[in-house]
């Protein structure tokens, strides 16, 4: 019986996966520069983390988690997104006691979450996230968002800028929030059943909503932005000097509250302008969950952090036309001629390999002609060519694919020798 992937995932095969693993080490490296430290946490926690720490109110809760029941009857959940289970390995592993603070970490992995497979929405996904604990200056929050957009630049995206809010501290909230169900109150029943039961829920995700997003009382909501207090309102102005000073460029959404429930003070998305990439635009996104670490068992201690989808990324990489720098090439490929000359190879590909440079040979019983087309098929950068007379000598011809040049080393010097000329 054929058994097919499950709806909703895809293989990355060769060809492919180099494209991951491009993006994978620019994470990596642009982590480092910003001093984030890498932390890796189970795939599946319990079922309760995502409850407290994404959010009773959120689709991601009621709709889109993969839970299930161990043998023990326990409740667990594929993590659909990355910060909670961060956060609970924050508190778990006691990282508010650390000298060096803030804590600033991040992660690389899968993610999980029922959705109606579409472009750009898929059951497995991955993402680079990060996330800094432990202080509250604005310029932490300015840190963050150039990270995000610094990751987008450097994939080669020219079309992709922050959008950026501010939710404001929990006075400001509250203000906002009875603004809004006066607002939508008496018309709510045109909205969709998640709406109607946002409304005392969490009225602010009524204005993340994509069903009712073209209703005329979406355009006229109250922004958020006339009800900050004079705190936030100043914390969200330094932000926005700290990112002017750092010529980032950046547009402001009244309405843009993210679909988590944690957040507060600064929010932002990446969004991509390009007119090529369909319905989805946001590549990912994040912002600050003062009281987050709390809620979900830990001392008072603020946070920040952003989620990127690679899958995203790579579809708005695609719609600019970006390219992405992967060399698929070898140093070397060996053609042997001759049985004995065959036998000696293994030998010289280890020595290769263990030198660091990447090689390759026959294992198919080809003939010599087919061997250099299988290295010009691997895009190998020379070929070296061993027979019986080469080996009697000692010696070896290597062959520079680019060139065509020929040349004639000993088989002692030729790890020095592919070095050097590499």
């Amino acid at each position: 019986m054929k058994v097919n992937i499950p709806r909703g995932t895809y293989d990355v095969i060769p060809g492919n996966v180099e494209k991951w693993q491009y993006m994978e080490e620019k994470a990596h490296d642009l982590a480092r520069r910003y001093h984030y430290e890498e932390i890796r946490t189970p795939m599946f926690e319990h079922t309760e983390l995502f409850q407290r720490g994404v959010g009773e109110s959120t689709d991601i809760v009621q709709k889109e988690m993969y839970t299930f029941k161990d043998r023990s009857d326990r409740s667990l959940t594929l993590r659909p997104e990355g910060t909670a289970s961060v956060v609970r390995a924050f508190i778990e592993n006691k990282l508010y006691g650390e000298p060096q603070q803030p804590v600033k970490l991040y992660y690389l992995g899968p993610m999980f979450r029922y959705e109606r497979p579409q472009k750009g929405r898929m059951r497995q996904f991955s993402q680079f996230g990060i996330e800094a604990f432990g202080s509250v200056d604005p310029a932490l929050d300015a840190e963050v968002i150039a990270m995000a957009d610094s990751y987008c630049k450097e994939l080669g995206l020219k079309e992709v800028k922050p959008v950026i809010n501010s939710l404001g501290d929990m006075e400001s909230r509250e203000a906002h929030r009875t603004a809004l169900v006066e607002h939508f109150q008496a018309r709510i029943h045109e909205f969709c059943s998640d709406c109607q039961r946002r409304l005392n829920q969490n009225p602010l995700r009524i204005l993340d909503c994509k069903v009712d997003s073209g209703h005329e009382l979406m355009k006229s909501a109250p922004s958020i932005l006339e009800y900050l207090n004079e705190e936030s309102r100043a914390f969200f102005e330094q932000v926005k000097q700290h990112l002017d000073g750092m010529d980032i460029d950046y547009v402001i959404d009244r309405n843009l509250v993210r679909g988590l429930d944690y957040y507060n003070h600064t929010a932002f998305e990446m969004i991509s302008f390009s007119e090529k990439l369909g319905a989805i635009k946001a590549v990912g996104g994040g912002g600050r969950y003062n009281g987050l670490v709390e809620e979900v068992g830990g001392p008072e201690t603020p946070g920040i952090g952003f989620g990127l989808g690679l899958d995203r990324l790579l579809l708005a990489m695609d719609a600019e036309g970006q390219a992405l720098p992967v060399d698929k090439s070898i140093d070397c490929y060996f053609v042997a001629i001759g049985e004995k000359a065959s036998e000696h190879i293994p030998a010289l590909l280890y020595r290769l390999r263990q030198a660091g440079l990447s090689a390759d040979k026959d294992y198919m019983d080809k003939k010599v002609k087919a061997q250099f087309k299988n290295a010009d098929r691997l895009n190998a950068k020379f070929v070296a060519v061993l027979g019986e007379d080469e080996l009697a000598k000692g010696e070896i011809n290597i062959k520079n694919l680019a060139t065509g040049d020929q040349e004639t080393t000993s088989l002692d010097t030729l790890v020095s020798y592919l070095k050097e000329k590499l």
